[in-house]
């Protein structure tokens, strides 16, 4: 079997703070793990600074495969043992940055990336009431699917849950996991995020990693937690209610296998997704 952990804190606006609470998680994960156990750790959107300003990001970003926290992240995943996904992490892209999510073998080599697609442009009945990331962030134009220890997984980041095509799409290219580091917020987390995790889990028969920021942040903005993994029946089979920690999980694939043969969808369906950007990749 391989352990799956999804973390759960809130995140601050200072990179130190977030790296303490990270290797204390870190310590915990690695008690829930069994010996010679391959085993990942997903952490949420935006965990190195979340609460200085979107803007504030930029100042921070880093150029892909080197800067202070990529290096931090390939070390720890070489002293843990462990993959690490790294929620979404600022990258340079030009004028904007990317929010990239960046996964990282247990020999601290990066081994996927895939940059938000769906940026929140929206209106909230919160604290913040306008989110505009696109105004500082560049959207991304590929889709993810990468083989590992622990299934073929398909790489999605928070608002994306709210648009089916990409998952039936990561499924078509062969995913058997699909992660979603996310930073949604307590309105619309109370509203929709189990409901949405279930159906994106039902209708593609994939297991839904789901790590979530939780809390009231540096900026006042409130995130709902409720980390949870989603297996393919929708059943919620693991979750971290609205409190820092760890849940940990062993997928089962062959019960996977076993709900794609008892209800084929994947070969009943007569719709194809057509992808508006560049051709879907399979790493």
């Amino acid at each position: 079997m391989a352990a799956i952990s999804l973390l759960q804190w809130t995140s601050r606006a200072s990179w130190e703070d977030n790296k303490a609470v990270l290797r204390e998680l870190l310590h915990e994960a690695k008690t829930q793990r069994e010996a010679q156990e391959p085993h990942l750790i997903i952490l949420p959107e935006m965990f190195a600074r979340f609460g200085a300003g979107e803007k504030a990001q930029g100042k921070f970003a880093e150029t892909i495969g080197k800067g202070e926290v990529q290096n931090w992240l390939s070390a720890a995943c070489r002293e843990f043992d462990v993959w690490i996904l790294a929620g979404t992490l600022p990258i340079a892209a030009g004028e904007r940055y990317a929010a990239a999510s960046l996964l990282f073998d247990a020999s601290g080599t990066q081994r996927a990336r895939y940059d938000k697609i769906h940026l929140f442009d929206a209106h909230v009945q919160d604290g913040t009431k306008s989110y505009r990331e696109s105004k500082f962030t560049r959207p991304g134009h590929k889709l993810v699917v990468v083989p590992t220890p622990f299934g073929k997984l398909g790489l999605t980041v928070c608002y994306d849950l709210r648009f089916p095509e990409i998952f039936r799409a990561l499924r078509t290219l062969g995913a058997e996991l699909i992660a979603l580091p996310s930073a949604f917020t307590k309105v619309t987390g109370e509203a929709h995020w189990q409901p949405l995790l279930q159906a994106r889990a039902i209708e593609n028969q994939v297991f839904m990693l789901a790590p979530n920021q939780c809390g009231v942040h540096d900026d006042q903005r409130e995130t709902w937690g409720h980390s949870m993994v989603v297996d393919p029946w929708g059943r919620v089979i693991a979750e971290q209610t609205q409190t820092q920690g760890v849940v940990t999980v062993r997928p089962d694939r062959n019960e996977l296998k076993a709900v794609r043969e008892r209800m084929p969808v994947q070969q009943h369906n007569q719709f194809e997704v057509s992808f508006i950007h560049d051709k879907p990749t399979s790493e």
